[in-house]
């Protein structure tokens, strides 16, 4: 009984973080693809880009 408890408080909690994470990623990936361009020539003008 107690690991029936215990399965029903961590199964929710883990898809929450999971759900929480997905979002993060998707914002950033995002971001990424509206920014992309300038965060790449702002490097290449510091001489920065051959680093990635």
């Amino acid at each position: 009984m107690d690991k029936t408890a215990h399965r029903y408080t961590v199964v929710p909690a883990a898809l929450v973080a999971l759900g929480l994470a997905a979002m993060a990623a998707t914002a950033a990936f995002a971001g990424w693809l509206e920014h992309g361009t300038a965060i790449f020539l702002s490097l290449a003008e510091s001489g920065m880009s051959w680093c990635f």
